[in-house]
Parts: C-alpha cells; sequence; structure tokens
C-alpha cells in the first residue's frame, strides 16, 4: 500500500497493516499511523513521553553485583608428592644437559630452557580425577 505522508511516498507492506488491524482490533487508518510511528516516520505523544521518562531512569542502579564485605580466603595450591618427584627428576636431567640455560619459572609447575637461542617452556600439570 502506497501512503502519502507529509509530501513523501511510504510503501507500507499490506500484510503488516492486516496484521496490525486483526491482532490489535484497530481500523486501518489507527493501523497507518501506528506503523508510521514505530517505524519512525511519525511521532506519538504518548510514546515520546514515555521515552523521556525511561530515559530518566537508571536502569544499572539494582543490577549490579554486591561487592562482598569479607576478604576471600587465600587459593590453597595442593602439590602431590609425585608431581614433585617428576619435576624434579626433569629439571634434573634438563640441568645435566643444558647447564644454567635452565630456569625454574614457577616453583612445581614451569621450566624455562634455552636451545641455541631459542626458548622452550615446559609446563608440568597433573590432571586429577574428575568428581562425579
Amino acid at each position: 500500500m502506497r501512503y502519502d505522508f507529509n509530501g513523501k511516498s511510504v510503501v507500507i507492506p499490506d500484510n503488516e497493516i492486516d496484521k496490525l488491524v486483526s491482532s490489535l482490533e484497530i481500523s486501518i487508518d489507527e493501523a497507518i499511523d501506528l506503523w508510521l510511528c514505530d517505524n519512525g516516520y511519525d511521532e506519538d505523544e504518548e510514546q515520546t513521553e514515555l521515552d523521556e521518562k525511561a530515559s530518566k531512569v537508571r536502569i544499572d542502579k539494582d543490577v549490579a553485583p554486591k561487592k562482598s564485605t569479607k576478604p576471600r580466603k587465600p587459593v590453597e595450591k595442593k602439590v602431590t608428592d609425585e608431581k614433585k618427584a617428576l619435576f624434579c627428576e626433569i629439571l634434573n636431567d634438563l640441568t645435566a644437559v643444558y647447564g644454567k640455560n635452565v630456569k625454574v619459572l614457577n616453583e612445581n609447575k614451569l621450566i624455562s630452557v634455552e636451545i641455541n637461542g631459542i626458548q622452550f617452556k615446559i609446563d608440568v600439570i597433573q590432571v586429577r580425577k574428575p568428581k562425579n
């Protein structure tokens, strides 16, 4: 459907007008006005008033999570004897072969080795049984 609005020709799909008429039980003229307001061609006083009220309301006022007042307890890292033994064995073997080019970056976890100017990192990770 073609509709002349303020000297402009606006194409309004017939199925949308029919849908508005049937679902809201309004006349065709009211459906055309509603479609023009919804698609930004016209302004509705009531809609503008509601937009102004909505812009004044702070949305994030109650949405932000409340900060906990008590401090978190520190994370306790559990290192098994097997992991310590494996880490020491890898470290000893690498130091025997590469000497001073071996560095421990993170105790029981990360080793750095430099071979011919190329930097390598070895990360020792223990995979634990899944909780059922």
